[in-house]
């Protein structure tokens, strides 16, 4: 297998891994970015993003990707489509393994992400890579259902504050569960069923999404019954069951939490617990995941890696 070496190695071509790249790269770094599965991650699969900066009338999600990728090439950054599957970090160089070639580094930077969970239907899965109407970030896209009728899938507090913040623009929230009790902490759920906007479906499942171009509804399911009858009329579809951490490499090599996520020593920087190896973006953050802040600590993972190959040399 074909093997390369970079001085500065990122994995993951998001917000946080292209501002790596574009710092990394004005540092004469000469840094390669390994784009993954999901080259411009999840704002891939936004139709409008309109809370980032420096874009006033919005921007898609691939475009805005589109330019941070070229932003990143015009400073000398090479963009390889690879999918890295195996990682050492057991000696430097470290050592990356992907689909195509074998790929190593003096620094790595780690920006690979995490996933949304979904439902897995065929029509949730179209309408939400159409941008449809089904989304896994209500702050991203709530703003899109103002004055509408939606419903968010979930029972922890990603679900609970989901549900409360779109009730500030959406005519009614139906938030559905499928236990008859919430697992959210005590205190999001006390905000949840006080707020007059929002109706909870216990015991319910959602197993399709109803519409062709736009979400016009779901069909839910009694998880007590069994009856999947009940039509509940919607324009927009909130996921909030969760998010998987993209750190499957690194497992038994870097410290997480028992979700997956990168678990970083210090606070406010972004050096692993293996010295030269730094983590950036939603692969190191359950709290807040957006556009803005995977990008801002990208720069921060970009400026750690050149002091420490400087403290080497």
């Amino acid at each position: 297998m074909q093997e390369s070496h970079s001085k500065v190695l990122i994995l993951g071509a998001g917000p946080a891994g292209y501002t790596a790249a574009v710092y990394a790269a004005r540092a004469n770094l000469e840094p390669t970015v390994i784009a993954g599965p999901q080259p411009g991650g999840q704002l891939t699969t936004t139709t409008d993003v309109e809370n980032y900066p420096g874009y006033p009338r919005g921007v898609t999600g691939p475009d805005m990707m589109d330019e941070f990728r070229e932003q990143a090439e015009r400073f000398g950054t090479k963009v390889i489509y690879d999918l890295a599957i195996e990682a050492d970090l057991s000696q430097r160089p470290f050592r990356i393994t992907g689909e195509s070639a074998v790929y190593t580094c003096d620094a790595l930077i780690i920006a690979t992400g995490a996933s949304a969970k979904y439902l897995g239907l065929p029509n949730e899965t179209r309408l939400q890579l159409s941008g449809g109407g089904v989304t896994a970030c209500a702050t991203c896209d709530g703003m899109f259902y103002r004055d509408q009728d939606v419903c968010v899938i979930g029972g922890g507090d990603t679900a609970m504050e989901e549900a409360s913040f779109l009730t500030r623009m959406c005519r009614s929230v139906h938030l559905i569960h499928r236990r008859d009790s919430f697992r959210a902490s005590q205190i999001m759920q006390k905000r949840v069923l006080q707020n007059e906007k929002i109706t909870v479906h216990w015991n319910r499942e959602v197993v399709d999404v109803l519409g062709d171009d736009r979400v016009t509804g779901v069909r839910l399911k009694n998880t007590e019954t069994g009856a999947a009858d009940e039509i509940l009329e919607v324009t927009g579809v909130f996921l909030a069951i969760g998010h998987k951490p993209n750190s499957d490499p690194f497992k038994g090599q870097l410290t997480m939490d028992e979700a997956g996520y990168l678990v970083l020593p210090s606070p406010g920087r972004t050096q692993t617990d293996v010295e030269g190896v730094f983590a950036c973006g939603d692969v190191a953050d359950k709290v807040y995941r957006q556009a803005v802040t995977a990008a801002g600590t990208g720069c921060m993972a970009a400026i750690d890696a050149e002091r420490w190959l400087a403290e080497q040399e």
